[in-house]
């Protein structure tokens, strides 16, 4: 009688712990995502990067021709290029693209803490 009660609690316990695992996988589209490509695909990105003269760095969103990679213009027109200044390396910065002039001072801030 004990082993059961013991073989029912267990098998409860099991349906439970598969039942929440399937409702995750519903939640969350049951397969990992793909990232986006390009709309011309990889061969037609290369082609154009190919075809830019560049002799010091290539922006790889814009296809632009820059000195550094923290001159490389924000994807989007709409967007503004915050430079958050490296912890560890006083000449160096991290560039992100935001909406909007006052998320400049979100994303410093916010920076400070990490």
């Amino acid at each position: 009688m004990l082993l059961h009660a013991f073989l029912l609690c267990f098998t409860l316990q099991f349906s439970l712990v598969f039942a929440q695992f399937g409702f995750f996988e519903q939640m969350f589209g049951g397969h990992p995502q793909q990232q986006q490509r390009p709309a011309g695909g990889m061969g037609q990105w290369q082609a154009h990067s190919e075809a830019v003269e560049c002799s010091n760095y290539l922006c790889p969103d814009t296809l632009v021709c820059v000195s550094q990679p923290s001159d490389c213009p924000c994807p989007d027109v709409q967007d503004v290029k915050c430079l958050i200044p490296d912890a560890q390396d006083q000449g160096a910065s991290t560039v992100v693209c935001v909406r909007g002039q006052d998320e400049c001072a979100d994303v410093l801030r916010l920076s400070r803490k990490i």
